[in-house]
C-alpha cells in the first residue's frame, strides 16, 4: 500500500468518525466522558463562548484551542513515541554505523536498554535524533515516518502507536471544531514527525501543528531542488518555548489550552492569562488499569507544579480514572454504544 493511498484511507476514516461524532453531539456532547466537573467545565465554556449576543461570546476567528500531543492526545509511556521511532531508526542505520554498537546512547538503543537510555536525558535524545533524523530530504523523512507509524507497535500493549490515541480527546477535538474552533497541536515533539500522520489520526492538518524543529536547507540534489534536514536544532517547542511557538506559528493567543505535564505549564499560563473567557485543562494520568498512572516522579510527562497550582489558577484537572468512560478507541465502541 502506497503512503499516499494509506494517508487517503485514514483521512476518510477520520472524516467518517467526525461526521458521526458531530451528529452525536446534538444529543450529548463528549459521550466517552463521564458526567462530572471536568466535562461540565468544558461544555459550559464552549456554550459561553459560542452563544451569540452573550458577553462572553468569542468570534469564530478567535476560537483557537491548542493541545499538547504526548500524554494529552495519545499515550507517552514508557517513553515518548518519537523516541521509539528514533530507536528503530538507530537499529535500521546501525549496519552502516558499526561504531554505534560500543558508543552510548546508541549502544543502549540497539540493545533495547531503555533504563540506560533514559539516564542520558534530553542530551541523549537530541544525539539520537540528530543522528537518525538528519542528512536526508524532508520528503524522504516524511516517507520514513509514514511507513513507521503504519506498522510500529507499542511494547506493552501490542497496539499500533497510532491507535493509542485517546477517544475522549478525539471527541473533544471534533466537538470543538463542530462549535467553530480551530484546533492546533503545540508539542515538544518534532513538527516533521507529527505532520505526516496528525491529519489522519486527529483531523489536524500540517499547517496547524507547532513543534520542535531542526534546521532545513534548500539544495540541489541530482539536479532537482530539495529541502535537506541538517543535524542542528532550530527551535525547541517545550516549556517556555511553547508560548513563543504559538506566537510565531499562530499569531493569536488561544482561548483554550490542553496539556498533561509541567512541560505544558507555560502554555496554559500564557493562554489563561489573557482577557475574556479562558480554559486551561490538564490531563492527569491516574489510571494504571486502563492506561498508566504517573505524575510527580515520572521521567516522562512529569506533573507536579501543574497539579499544585491548578486550583488557584482555575485550571481543570481531568483525572482519567473518573472522568473518562473509556480510553482507547477500540475499547470505547461498546461502552459508548451501550450508553
Amino acid at each position: 500500500m502506497s503512503g499516499k493511498f494509506f494517508h487517503g484511507v485514514l483521512i476518510a476514516v477520520v472524516l467518517s468518525f467526525t461526521a458521526v461524532s458531530v451528529s452525536a453531539f446534538a444529543k450529548e456532547p463528549l459521550p466517552s466522558w463521564n458526567d462530572g466537573p471536568a466535562k461540565k467545565a468544558i461544555v459550559e465554556f464552549v456554550e459561553r463562548v459560542t452563544k451569540a449576543g452573550d458577553l462572553d461570546f468569542v468570534a469564530p476567528s478567535k476560537r483557537i484551542a491548542v493541545f499538547d500531543n504526548d500524554g494529552t492526545l495519545w499515550a507517552e509511556q514508557p517513553m515518548y513515541f518519537q523516541l521509539a521511532f528514533a530507536i528503530d531508526r538507530v537499529k535500521a542505520l546501525a549496519p552502516k554505523n558499526p561504531g554505534w554498537k560500543n558508543k552510548q546512547p546508541f549502544k543502549a538503543a540497539i540493545e533495547n536498554d531503555i533504563d540506560t537510555l533514559m539516564k542520558f536525558g534530553k542530551r541523549g535524545l537530541v544525539e539520537l535524533i540528530m543522528a537518525t533524523h538528519a542528512g536526508i530530504s524532508t520528503v524522504d523523512f516524511e516517507r520514513i515516518v509514514e511507513i513507521w507509524i503504519a506498522g510500529a507497535r507499542h511494547p506493552k500493549t501490542g497496539m499500533l502507536y497510532r491507535d493509542m490515541v485517546y477517544q475522549p480527546m478525539l471527541e473533544l477535538l471534533a466537538y470543538l471544531r463542530a462549535n467553530g474552533f480551530k484546533t492546533f497541536i503545540v508539542s515538544g515533539g518534532g513538527i516533521e514527525f507529527m505532520r505526516p500522520w496528525a491529519e489522519s489520526v486527529y483531523g489536524i492538518p500540517p499547517d496547524q501543528i507547532v513543534g520542535s524543529t531542526i534546521k532545513v536547507q534548500y539544495e540541489q540534489q541530482d539536479g532537482k531542488p530539495a529541502l535537506m534536514r541538517l543535524p542542528e536544532l532550530n527551535f525547541i517547542d517545550d516549556k517556555a518555548g511553547k508560548p513563543v511557538g504559538i506566537h510565531y506559528h499562530i499569531g493569536v493567543r488561544p482561548i483554550a489550552a490542553f496539556g498533561n505535564s509541567d512541560g505544558d505549564f507555560e502554555m496554559l499560563e500564557w493562554v489563561t492569562s489573557g482577557t475574556g473567557p479562558r480554559l486551561g485543562v490538564l490531563i492527569h494520568h491516574d489510571d494504571a488499569e486502563r492506561e498508566f498512572a504517573y505524575d510527580r516522579d515520572s521521567h516522562v510527562g512529569k506533573l507536579a507544579r501543574g497539579l499544585d497550582e491548578a486550583p488557584e489558577r482555575g485550571w481543570t484537572v481531568v483525572d482519567m480514572k473518573s472522568a473518562w468512560r473509556c480510553v482507547f478507541p477500540e475499547k470505547c465502541v461498546a461502552v459508548t454504544q451501550s450508553k
